[in-house]
């Protein structure tokens, strides 16, 4: 989560958004970005032997609408890809994790986990590819490009400064059937997962609801899970990172690009319709709310992870923890079976984990993770 613009007040009970509003924007100001790394960029994992190993990434084709630019990056476990759609605005990234083996066993076929990124990010960061990622024997990983601020999903307003928009259906129509022609995976939805953290998390709840078919597993770490009126803050985030508020603070560019700047400023309207609750206006944002659809999870494996930002409402993962203990809460009612790990201040949750919004926490988190997740693959049918 990353900050930007506040909600304008409107009438009568708009007041009270607008108030919730502007205390989310006060406290992302001070949120550090999902993308800021606390580990050590990680390396790809080692070949058995060098000799062994391709020189490169393995040759992809074009397809499912996607064209790719340019020639991979990267080892040939490691690599990242880019491409053309015209689904989104741009050219868009995607960073792809290959077991060290895969190579070697050309009639295996392997589970694959699509693991999205947070607001303010892009697969292209090699700290994207989280050691325990790169360690995993078993499984491909995927972490596709979703925008500084696309919030995984097909935008109501398609017109705005910033283009075509249709992130979930790049993401779910495009790149999942693009690496199932590219890469030896297994299709069934048992063998598939789909994780983030963040803006990610969000995604991830959001695409396990939207296609339980495609998706046999779902992961949220430090996610926004909430986007009802319950959690004012979240829809205070988002709209923060359309409206791009935050670009105040930047200081002279001194030829960086500034840390609050999502792209072209678009309306508070143009992902889910207006977020003010008058006269149920605000309804799509009800609808996408991944808290309100758990049981469409019903036969989905479930993961959760947060921290408390330790006991500080400046930092971002303070809010998070309220919107995790209300999943929480409504598995419970629903009695669905989650795993489930609020760590607090993160002690004793690795060394570069203090229960903040940031990636030394996620670092953990996929250590804990990556293991349950493989051996769930492994004991699908």
């Amino acid at each position: 989560m990353t900050p930007a613009r506040l909600l304008q007040a409107r009438p009568r009970r708009a007041a009270r958004t607008a108030v919730a509003a502007l205390a989310a924007g006060l406290l992302l100001l001070a949120a550090p970005t999902a993308g800021a790394a606390a580990v050590p960029a990680p390396s790809a994992a080692p070949a058995p032997s060098a000799a062994a190993e391709p020189a490169g990434p393995p040759p992809l084709t074009d397809g499912s609408g996607l064209t790719q630019v340019g020639a991979a990056t990267g080892s040939a476990t490691n690599f990242v890809i880019t491409v053309t759609t015209p689904q989104v605005a741009g050219q868009h990234t995607i960073r792809i994790l290959l077991p060290a083996d895969y190579a070697q066993h050309p009639d295996r076929r392997y589970p694959v986990l699509y693991f999205l990124h947070g607001a303010s990010d892009n697969p292209s960061d090699p700290a994207l590819a989280y050691p325990a990622l790169t360690a995993a024997q078993s499984m491909i990983t995927v972490i596709p490009d979703g925008g500084l601020r696309g919030w995984y999903t097909d935008w109501l307003d398609q017109g705005t400064a910033a283009g075509a928009q249709n992130w979930e259906t790049f993401h779910l129509g495009q790149v999942v059937p693009f690496v199932d022609a590219n890469l030896r995976t297994r299709t069934d939805r048992a063998h598939r997962a789909v994780g983030g953290l963040s803006m990610g998390g969000f995604g991830a709840l959001h695409y396990a609801q939207d296609r339980p078919e495609l998706f046999g597993q779902v992961l949220t770490m430090s996610g926004a899970n909430d986007l009802s009126t319950d959690e004012m803050i979240m829809r205070g985030a988002v709209v923060a990172t359309l409206t791009n508020v935050g670009t105040v603070l930047c200081g002279p560019s001194d030829g960086r690009p500034c840390g609050f700047d999502f792209g072209p400023t678009v309306s508070s309207d143009a992902v889910f319709g207006t977020p003010y609750p008058v006269f149920n206006a605000d309804w799509r944002w009800n609808a996408a709310d991944p808290a309100a659809r758990l049981g469409l999870l019903a036969h989905t494996g479930i993961a959760v992870y947060t921290g408390n930002g330790n006991g500080n409402p400046a930092d971002m993962e303070f809010w998070v923890e309220g919107t995790a203990k209300r999943v929480k809460d409504r598995l419970d009612a629903l009695r669905l079976p989650y795993h489930y790990v609020d760590y607090g201040d993160g002690t004793g949750w690795g060394a570069d984990c203090h229960g903040g919004h940031t990636a030394g926490c996620w670092a953990q988190d996929l250590v804990d993770y990556v293991p349950r997740l493989e051996a769930a693959f492994a004991a699908a049918p």
